[in-house]
């Protein structure tokens, strides 16, 4: 990625240059770019099909990881509404000596299949 002053192609994220950086040349090594082209930040004396394969490989891990961070933020919430409707079913439901189904407020008849 070239760094001119005048170009609009700016992060959304700046604090996230470096790891983007770090993404793009380990991608470049396992693709088995050269190591001086690489390191010397001057990525134009290589053909635009490897420069693209590059970034197009970015754009693929980096939507996966967020796949993977939806995931996981929807498991987490879901254990945590399931762990919280467990903890607020055993609170309203304590032992009160009476037997269920008698019309008591906060009990309810167990159900009976058809």
């Amino acid at each position: 990625m070239a760094r001119r002053s005048g170009s609009r192609n700016r992060p959304v994220v700046p604090q996230a240059m470096a790891a983007l950086d770090k993404l793009k040349f380990e991608i470049a090594n396992e693709f088995n770019l050269p190591g001086d082209i690489i390191n010397s930040g001057y990525w134009g004396n290589l053909p635009s099909a490897q420069c693209g394969a590059v970034g197009g490989e970015m754009v693929r891990r980096m939507i996966e990881a967020a796949q993977r961070s939806l995931i996981e933020e929807t498991e987490a919430g879901v254990r945590a509404g399931f762990q919280s409707g467990l903890t607020h079913a055993g609170s309203s439901q304590a032992p009160t000596g009476t037997s269920q189904g008698t019309g008591q407020a906060g009990h309810s008849p167990p159900f009976q299949p058809l």
